[in-house]
C-alpha cells in the first residue's frame, strides 16, 4: 500500500512538473512562440507530430485499461482462456495499415516544408539595375562569437544581428574553426555551420524586437564546440525596413565619421586592440576579433555579461575567467593601467550607431 502511494505521488509530481514546464519559455527565446513564417511552419509540424504521438498514447492506454479491467482474473476466474487471435489477417492488416497511415500523415507535410524552407533560389536575385532584391547575410561562427557580414551593403558587425521585419533574409553559414550551429529559437530551426562547406537557408522576422524583455531575440550555438559552448550567444534586433535602412546608413558612416567618446581611450585602443578589432562597420569579414563599430549599442559584454563598464573592464582583465578557451588575450595592469582601462572602457561604450 505504501509502495503504491509513493508511485502515485511520483506520478503526480511529474504531472505537475510537466504542466509548469509547458508554461516556461520567454518570447525572445521560445520555440513555442513563433515570431516568423519559418518558425510558424515548423511549429505546425511540431503540433502535428505531437498530436499523432498523443493519439497513439491515448489509444494504447484505453486498450490497456479496458483489457486490465474487463479480463481480470477476479472476474473471469483462474481457468479462463481468452479467445485466441493468432493468425488473424484482419488484425494483422489493421496494425500494419494504421502505422502506415500515421506515417504518411506526418511525412507528406514534413517533405513539403523541407523543400519549401530549403528553397534559396531567390538568394542571388537582382533587379534591372543589378541590385540585390533580397537581403543576404554571411554568418561566420568562431570560438566563441559570431560575425555577420552584409556583402551587398558593405558592412560587417558581430554578436548582434540586425535585420528588417516582414521579409525573407537569406543566410550563408560557415565556421572558421570547428563545427557550430546557428539557431534563433523563436524565428526558426537550427542549421549547422561547417568549416569546409557553406549551408544556406532563409528566415523571416515578423515581430519587432523592441517590445521584448531585452529588446532582442536570443540566438544560440546549438552544437557542442568547446568549454564555452553554452556562452556562445548572439542577439537579434528586428527593425521596420525604414529603421533598418537608417541603421545601415549609420554603419556605413562609421568609416568617415568615427565616434570618439574618450580620446585617451582611443589611443589605448590603437596601441593594444586595433590589431584584432575594427571600429568601422565598413570593411571585410575575417578579422581576428569581433567588429566593435556598434559595441555601445549592444546589451551584453562578451555575449552574456551585463553591458556596463565594470563588466567590460573585468572581461578585458581576465577573459579566460569568463569564457574558457576563447582566443582573446587578457591584459594585466602591467600592460594596461587602471587609468588607461577606464579610458578604454569609456571609449568602447561610446561606439554607437543607434540614435
Amino acid at each position: 500500500m505504501i509502495k503504491g502511494l509513493k508511485k502515485w505521488r511520483l506520478f503526480s509530481l511529474l504531472a505537475v512538473f510537466a504542466v509548469f514546464m509547458a508554461g516556461c519559455g520567454n518570447e525572445e527565446i521560445s520555440t513555442f512562440q513563433p515570431a516568423g513564417q519559418v518558425a510558424n511552419d515548423q511549429f505546425k509540424l511540431l503540433l502535428l507530430a505531437s498530436g499523432i504521438m498523443l493519439l497513439v498514447i491515448i489509444v494504447v492506454v484505453i486498450i490497456y485499461t479496458v483489457a486490465l479491467f474487463r479480463f481480470r482474473r477476479s472476474k473471469l476466474g483462474e481457468d479462463h482462456i481468452p479467445e485466441q487471435v493468432e493468425g488473424s489477417h484482419t488484425l494483422e492488416l489493421l496494425w500494419t495499415f494504421i502505422p502506415i497511415v500515421l506515417l504518411l500523415i506526418l511525412a507528406i507535410p514534413t517533405v513539403h516544408y523541407t523543400y519549401k524552407l530549403g528553397d534559396v533560389k531567390a538568394m542571388g536575385a537582382v533587379d534591372e539595375d543589378g541590385n540585390a532584391e533580397n537581403l543576404v547575410v554571411d554568418v561566420t561562427a568562431k570560438l566563441y562569437w559570431w560575425e555577420f557580414e552584409y556583402p551587398d551593403l558593405g558592412i560587417v558587425t558581430a554578436q548582434e544581428l540586425v535585420v528588417p521585419t516582414d521579409e525573407k533574409v537569406y543566410f550563408n553559414l560557415i565556421a572558421a574553426d570547428v563545427k557550430h550551429s546557428f539557431w534563433i529559437p523563436s524565428v526558426g530551426g537550427k542549421l549547422d555551420t561547417n568549416v569546409e562547406n557553406v549551408n544556406k537557408f532563409y528566415l523571416s522576422f515578423e515581430k519587432e524586437s523592441e517590445g521584448l524583455k531585452d529588446g532582442v531575440f536570443y540566438g544560440k550555438c546549438a552544437e557542442l564546440c568547446g568549454p564555452s559552448h553554452a556562452l556562445m550567444d548572439f542577439k537579434v534586433k528586428t527593425l521596420p525596413r525604414d529603421q533598418f535602412d537608417s541603421w545601415v546608413t549609420a554603419m556605413q558612416k562609421t568609416a568617415e565619421e568615427p565616434v570618439v567618446a574618450n580620446a585617451d581611450g582611443e589611443e589605448v585602443f590603437s596601441q593594444s586592440c586595433i590589431g584584432c578589432h575594427a571600429v568601422s562597420g565598413v570593411g571585410e569579414s575575417g578579422a581576428q576579433g569581433p567588429n566593435l563599430a556598434s559595441f555601445g549599442d549592444r546589451n551584453r559584454v562578451a555575449g552574456f555579461l551585463e553591458h556596463d563598464e565594470e563588466n567590460l573592464k573585468d572581461w578585458i582583465r581576465d577573459t579566460q575567467k569568463h569564457k574558457p578557451g576563447n582566443t582573446m588575450p587578457s591584459f594585466s595592469e602591467d600592460q594596461i593601467s587602471d587609468e588607461d582601462l577606464d579610458a578604454l572602457a569609456e571609449y568602447l561604450m561610446g561606439l554607437k550607431v543607434a540614435k
